[in-house]
């Protein structure tokens, strides 16, 4: 049984899509400065090819380019699982988007007669960069998907759930008809059911609790969850405990499932599994988020120095006290870190214990009203942001007190924080500020379905709901 190598078969990848790079480029590089224009012979051409300097240039760099491209849209996630349709899908998708960027740039320097050469020229950039890519990639991913079906490779994979749902999965994974490459190495309980049945089939390995440890111990690829209708309130108790990887997630799925549209199987022959990832965003978005964040927050603090001025002046006016605010709040992965906010309260507003704030709070100070209203209050935070314990988009994050009261009645909770706080959510300015806890539940419906749309398109679109808020005075 050969071993699971990730970083092997990346390298593999790479070399690949290098490999096809150079190819596409040398083959345009030649059409488009000798054949194009007329000339003919392949010793004149290749003669001519090796003393232009541009070509190694081309051949050089704009490889190292796509590769750079390819990583930032994360072709280099799940290279075990790799679905050859929707692999020739994702590399049109990333060529054509690469093919229009280098179009403009190695094109500058050419002389084109006619506009509709420049149409001829992309159409055989893009032909030629998706077929080298995608041939290669088709190679690698058939070999790899082949040796997965004949059992020669396979996945460490820990069942969570020991009831019915659990033995349900197993008797499918042994009846199913094309091997799918999960290794089952035992099941740990999840809420106390009955596992008399599940026992006599495998290991029991302990609790939920010792799954971080499991993992780690026996180098878990993949994680089933079959747990029944206690699905939500156990991913709630385990995902916070484990640290970002490369593992997979499969939940059993239940009617509803099929009906909602959420079970997605790139498998013909295998039990259709809810799959999910920790990493709720791809990494080259990951790294456009922070770059953005970053250059946002910079160009705030700079634009908002005098208003910075005048919101102290305004806070140290309204009342005795400090003009900064610091509060410890729980951020990503459950770490705590204060948030800077400008007063708006009383000293001592919380002198007897923890209290969220109302429509007609006493302790807000004049000064305070107009600042929460128009959300002033919150613009220390980029240097929160700066800092890295925040983010511009994301959950707003709580107090340690309100989040034990909120996951005694929604474990889920938990949820938001594998992924950072933000400034401004998606629960914000859609829901607004909440008064309590259960409106903080009932909020937390908006924050979730931000943790599963998880993208760049979705962040700007909450910055614009925000300023749209902070114009109209919808804060509280």
């Amino acid at each position: 049984m050969a071993v699971i190598n990730q970083k092997r078969q990346t390298v593999y990848y790479v070399l690949a899509d290098a490999l096809a790079a150079v190819l596409a480029t040398a083959c345009f590089f030649i059409w488009r400065k000798y054949f194009f224009f007329g000339e003919s012979g392949w010793r004149y051409v290749i003669d001519q090819t090796v003393h232009d300097w541009k070509f190694y240039l081309d051949i050089s760099v704009i490889p190292l380019c796509w590769l750079i491209f390819y990583a930032l849209c994360s072709s280099y996630r799940k290279i075990y699982r790799k679905s050859r349709l929707k692999e020739l899908v994702s590399t049109i998708r990333q060529v054509l988007i690469g093919s229009l960027i280098l179009f403009f740039v190695i094109m500058l320097d050419d002389y084109i007669e006619h506009p509709t050469d420049y149409i001829r020229f992309f159409v055989l950039l893009f032909a030629l960069q998706l077929g080298w890519t995608y041939l290669f990639r088709l190679i690698i991913i058939t070999i790899t998907n082949n040796r997965i079906h004949n059992g020669e490779l396979e996945f460490p994979t820990l069942l969570v759930g020991g009831g019915k749902d659990a033995v349900r999965y197993y008797e499918a994974l042994q009846n199913q008809r094309q091997h799918s490459g999960t290794k089952l190495i035992g099941y740990v309980t999840a809420n106390g059911e009955d596992t008399t049945e599940i026992s006599r089939l495998l290991p029991c390995l302990g609790t939920y609790e010792a799954i971080p440890e499991l993992i780690r111990k026996f180098k878990v690829e993949e994680l089933v969850v079959a747990v029944g209708d206690d699905t939500r309130l156990i991913l709630g108790r385990i995902f916070p405990n484990l640290e970002p990887s490369n593992l997979l997630i499969k939940i059993f799925p239940h009617t509803s499932d099929y009906l909602i549209g959420a079970v997605n199987s790139t498998a013909v022959y295998h039990e259709p599994l809810i799959e999910m990832q920790l990493d709720f965003m791809p990494v080259g978005q990951k790294i456009c988020k922070r770059i953005g964040d970053i250059v946002i927050s910079l160009l705030c603090i700079v634009l908002c120095i005098p208003l910075y001025i005048f919101l102290a002046f305004g806070v140290k006016c309204s009342s005795p006290g400090p003009i900064l605010f610091r509060q410890e709040r729980v951020g990503y992965r459950g770490r705590p870190f204060h948030i800077i906010k400008f007063r708006s309260m009383y000293v001592d507003a919380e002198k007897e214990g923890p209290q969220l704030s109302s429509e007609h709070d006493s302790r807000i100070t004049h000064f305070g009203v107009f600042i929460r209203k128009t959300h002033l209050d919150e613009i220390p935070q980029f240097f929160n942001v700066l800092k890295g314990d925040m983010a511009l988009v994301g959950p707003r994050p709580e107090r340690q007190f309100y989040i034990d009261q909120i996951v005694k009645k929604a474990a889920h909770y938990r949820l938001l924080q594998l992924i950072k706080p933000g400034l401004t959510s998606w629960g914000q300015v859609t829901y607004g500020y909440a008064e309590n806890v259960d409106e903080m539940i009932e909020r937390l419906r908006y924050d979730m379905v931000y943790l599963e749309n998880m993208s760049l398109l979705m962040d700007i679109k909450i910055l614009c709901y925000t300023v749209l808020a902070v114009i109209r005075h919808k804060g509280k």
